[in-house]
Parts: structure tokens; sequence; C-alpha cells
């Protein structure tokens, strides 16, 4: 573990203590991603061992996403009263806690139970990492910061089914909720390795209910609320393609289960290529550009999807292409956005981060479950969600920049 100096102070840290410091935020905004992906190929090893009803072990996802979503409104005020570093590692510990719970479980309803309490601890690490990249860095250099570290997340949904597959070979479900006991450990130990990127004279100093007052001076700022619900269409079109294309993929199209993971594969690989060429761009271009940018591809995406799947042109590949080109603009969605909201309200970063992390994974959940009941069975109602998010964040980003104009 490389020792260095980093501090708000220092304008041009050192290559190795800068990247030191990305890798360290990529993990805790990875947490999510590890939390899950790990043990999806376990699952019905878990529904078999905890002679689970149908749909429980479906249900311990659920059951951290909202957990994950309602977490984040704690964290960030949290980081703006406090400091980063301590909420980050209190959240680590409740992680731990979660995760062992899952390992010990010997009923459903404990590991849901416990899942909330790992979802609890595992978001305070992403609403704290980035306001921790904000503390450091200006705000087009921050988005290219996010950007990068975007990359280091992207490893572990292509990682984490082929790790927890292995470990299902050769041991139980146990050991993989084991392993992220591990990973949480470690990454105390890492995060503790890192500076305090808020330093003690520009922490909010009001009781800690006045700094939660400071979520409604956030919504009724027009300029916030465009990125932040932009931002939010766009998880709810992603959510609901990561919850409804191994439906389309393999009930409808006929596609093979083993070769699902290439189609999925592919999206992640787009998520990273895009977010590659935002890092080189933002400086450049700017965030707003890039911004606008994103969303009208993504609604001319969604409305691509839509048109095939209720004419049949194209078949797959008409859902796939545009499919492809929408889930990649989170590379020019999601940390322009971030960005541009912290840099708002300097002062208040933490809870920032917080609105919008909260806001983006609700809409997924609630996306999510909407492709849950209303599934019926061909890709027309997934389309119509990505058409739905794609105009929908486009709106958003049209509004922003009326307002912007009028700021």
């Amino acid at each position: 573990m490389p020792e260095f100096e980093l501090t708000v102070t220092q304008k041009s840290p050192s290559k190795s203590a800068e990247l030191w410091f990305l890798c360290v935020l990529g993990v805790l905004m990875s947490f999510a991603a590890m939390s899950t992906d790990f043990y999806l190929p376990a699952m019905p090893q878990i529904q078999s061992d905890l002679n689970a009803f149908t749909g429980g072990v479906e249900l311990t996802i659920s059951a951290f996403l909202i957990g994950f979503s309602l977490g984040q409104f704690i964290w960030g005020p949290l980081g703006d009263r406090f400091g980063r570093k301590p909420p980050i590692l209190a959240g680590l510990v409740l992680f731990i806690i979660g995760a062992a719970g899952c390992a010990l479980s010997d009923t459903i309803w404990q590991m849901i139970s416990a899942r909330i309490v790992q979802a609890l601890g595992a978001c305070a690490g992403p609403v704290l990492a980035r306001a921790m990249v904000r503390d450091q860095f200006g705000r087009e250099k921050s988005a290219q910061m996010l950007s990068t570290m975007m990359l280091i997340m992207g490893i572990a949904p292509l990682i984490g089914p082929l790790v927890g597959g292995q470990i299902i070979k050769y041991g139980t479900w146990h050991t993989i909720f084991w392993l992220l006991v591990v990973i949480g450990i470690i990454s105390i130990f890492c995060v503790m390795s890192l500076p305090e990127t808020l330093p003690q004279h520009q922490r909010l100093k009001t009781h800690i209910f006045g700094v939660f007052r400071n979520y409604f001076r956030l919504l009724s700022d027009a300029r916030v609320m465009g990125y932040v619900l932009a931002s939010a269409f766009f998880y709810a079109g992603i959510f609901a393609y990561v919850a409804g294309s191994p439906f389309v993929y393999i009930s409808y199209f006929h596609v093979p289960p083993q070769n699902y993971g290439l189609l999925f594969g592919v999206n992640i690989i787009g998520i990273m290529g895009a977010n590659m060429l935002n890092a080189r761009l933002v400086t450049k271009i700017g965030i707003e550009r890039l911004f606008y940018w994103g969303n009208y591809i993504t609604a001319l995406s969604g409305i691509m999807i839509f048109v095939s799947a209720m004419t049949g042109y194209g078949g797959i590949f008409g859902i796939a292409i545009p499919l492809f080109l929408f889930t990649s603009m989170n590379g020019m969605i999601v940390a322009n956005s971030v960005a541009a909201v912290m840099n708002f309200k300097p002062e208040q970063v933490g809870t920032a981060s917080s609105l919008i992390g909260a806001l983006q994974y609700g809409a997924g959940v609630i996306s999510a479950a909407l492709i849950g009941v209303l599934n019926d069975g061909t890709p027309k109602v997934l389309a119509s969600m990505l058409a739905i998010a794609g105009i929908g964040g486009l709106c958003m980003a049209l509004w922003l920049k009326k307002s912007l104009k009028q700021n």
C-alpha cells in the first residue's frame, strides 16, 4: 500500500498518488455490483439450501437495491458534517456485518435482513467517493476523474459472475459472502491510507438536522434538478434493461443462456469505452455539451428500440444495436451530471452526491419493478420503458439548458 501525500491544497498530486486515490475510490464505487453480481450464479443453490419460497432469493436483490437507494440520503450529510473518511469507514463496518450475516443465514428472511444491512453500509462508499473527487479536483477535472473511476467500476460486473461461478464450482455460496467480508476489511485499510479531503474549517457547522434541511434547498434549485432528473431517467432505462433483457434475449429471441453473458458484456465494454472518451474530451469540450450529446443519443436509441419492438423490424439486432448505444451513454450522462451537481453547491458536496445517487437508484428500482409487473413476454414493455427513459432524460436536459441561460 503506497505512502503518499494528497491534500486539498496540493494542486498537482503525483501520478502514483492520484492513481492510488482513484483506484481505492473506484473499488468503493463498485460495491453495489460486487455485492450482487458475485452471488448471481449461486442463487439456485441458495434457494435450495435455505428452502426459500418462490421469488425469495430474487427479493434479496430488491431489498439490497432499496437499502442502497435510501441509505444514500444518510451518508452525504454526515460526510458534509464530519468529514469524508469517518462515514466511509462506518459504512464499511456495516457492509462487513451485513455480508457476514448473509454467510451465516439459516433462512431466506435472515438473508434479506442481512442484505439490507449490507446495502446501508455499501452505499456510503459511492456517495462519499464522488464527494472526495469533487473536493480534490475542479469541475471538468472531477468529471474526467469520475469517468476514470467508472472504468475501474466496470470491471466488477464483467468478472463478478465469473468469480462467483468458480467459487460455487469448488465451494459453497457461503464462501462468496465471506469473500465480500475480506474485501470489506481490506477496503478499510485502503481508505485509512487516503487523506481526508474535507478540512475541518470547510465542514458544515450546523446541527445534523440542519444539514439534512439542505436537501430541500437542492430540490428547489432548477439547475441541480435538471441534471438529477436527467440522470434518474437514464438509470430507469438501465435498470429496465438489466431486469428485462434476459427475458427478451433468452425467452423471446431464444438466445442460449450461456451467450446472454456475451451480449451483456458487450454493453459493459461500451460503457467503459464511452467513459474513456468522456475522460479525454470533457476538459476540452466541457461538461454541458457532452451531457447534452449523451441525452440526445439515448433519446434516439430509445425511439429506435421502440420502433423495432413494435414492428419487428431488424429482429434481435434492431434491439441489440441501439441498446448498445443507449447503455454506453452512461459514460457521458452519469459522470458529467454528478460533477455538475456537486459544483453548484460546493459547500454541500456530500448532500448533493447523496441526492443524485439516491434518485438514480430509486428510479432504477421503480423501473425494474414495472418491468416485472408489466412483462408480456415480448420486447414491447422493455422498449417502451427505454423510449420513455430516453425522451424523459432529453426533456430534462433541454429544461436544464433553459434554466442555465436564465441564471
